[in-house]
């Protein structure tokens, strides 16, 4: 498996490419956000793991970059602990996120649960009504109109689409799109589903994404409970 290491602390740096290297990854190391893009997209990496606090190019303007068009796995690090620096990561596309300092014996186990994640079997194209989704080409349109979405927004819906006509609980929204522990205190999935409903119902008479009270959300034609 390789991986990129976007770092610019030089001491962090060299620990982490030293310590990955020797867990049995290949790794390469890129000193600030601009070099990190350019190698993530020139080559292929299993996954990426990010600092926030870059020069010149910050970690989450690299991020928003890449999925632009890339899906490459992200793990973001950073010295910042507040919930809404959490959210934008995983908002941005972020499969995971780690506060400095950190156990890198726990990074390692992190980066294992993410590469261990397959790709989900399912046919190739998904259909709601007049939304359809090719989960193949990542592509989705909405009477005949075709809608940009974000890495975790296409995730969610693929999920919705997945399992249509079943109301999904929060914290299984959290599990399954974010692989985290629904928090209460936690909104990342309310305002995925509201970002993500400003494109796929805002601009439609007929809604697809519906609110159960106390229970979830469900993508169906019918707003019947």
């Amino acid at each position: 498996m390789r991986i990129l290491i976007v770092e610019d602390e030089p001491k962090a740096g060299d620990y982490l490419l030293k310590g990955l290297t020797e867990s049995g990854f290949v790794a390469d190391l890129a000193r600030d956000g601009v070099d990190g893009l350019a190698h993530a997209r020139e080559q292929h990496y299993d996954l990426i793991v990010l600092d926030v606090m870059l020069p010149g190019m910050d970690g989450w303007q690299v991020l928003r970059e890449l999925r632009r068009d890339k899906d490459t796995p992200v793990l973001c690090l950073t010295a910042r602990d507040e919930l809404s620096d959490r959210l934008k990561g995983l908002e941005l596309g972020a499969d995971d996120y780690m506060v400095k300092p950190f156990a890198f014996a726990e990074l390692v186990a992190r980066i294992r649960t993410i590469l261990r994640r397959g790709p989900l079997r399912e046919s190739e194209f998904m259909e709601v009504a007049d939304l359809q989704i090719d989960t193949i080409r990542r592509r989705v349109t909405r009477a005949g109109q075709k809608i940009d979405l974000t890495s975790k927004e296409f995730a969610l819906l693929q999920l919705l689409a997945r399992r249509r006509g079943e109301v999904l609980s929060r914290s299984l929204i959290a599990s399954q799109v974010w692989d985290m522990n629904f928090d209460s205190n936690t909104n990342v999935v309310d305002v995925s589903i509201r970002r993500l409903r400003a494109k796929v119902d805002d601009p439609f008479p007929n809604k697809l994404i519906h609110t159960r009270r106390g229970m979830g959300y469900v993508l169906d034609e019918s707003d019947e409970a």
